[in-house]
């Protein structure tokens, strides 16, 4: 079982930034690791994942540009960094471990179903 815990969450003005956190119980070495939010009525989405052996990195259109998501191994920790923060940037903030790894070629992209989450951060962005 992997446990993970989220932080950084909070509110921000629209404009501001904000960088969350996510620890794991053990070695995320070669894991898909992601990021998913989920607003009052709406489906939860992905923003982004990345695969921790190799560094590489998806997101969802609407944060490309703005969000960044990197990790540290040596600690177990996944971020997500979020800048120029929209209204529409309200929501729940999961992260998520465990996912499908695909390989093409050299690189592995890495996608849904996840197999452990977090209890979420949230995140309010105001006009």
């Amino acid at each position: 079982q992997v446990r993970l815990v989220e932080s950084g969450g909070g509110s921000v003005q629209a404009g501001g930034s904000l960088r969350l956190s996510c620890v794991a119980s053990g070695d995320i070495y070669r894991y898909c690791m992601a990021w998913f939010r989920q607003a009052p009525g709406k489906e939860r989405e992905g923003v982004a994942s990345i695969y921790t052996g190799g560094g590489s990195t998806l997101y969802a259109d609407s944060v490309k540009g703005r969000f960044t998501i990197y990790q540290d191994n040596a600690k177990n920790m996944v971020y997500l960094e979020m800048n120029s923060l929209k209204p529409e940037d309200t929501a729940m903030y999961y992260c998520a471990a465990e996912g499908i790894a695909s390989l093409s070629g050299t690189r592995v992209a890495c996608g849904p179903p996840y197999k452990y989450w977090g209890q979420g951060t949230q995140v309010t962005v105001s006009s």
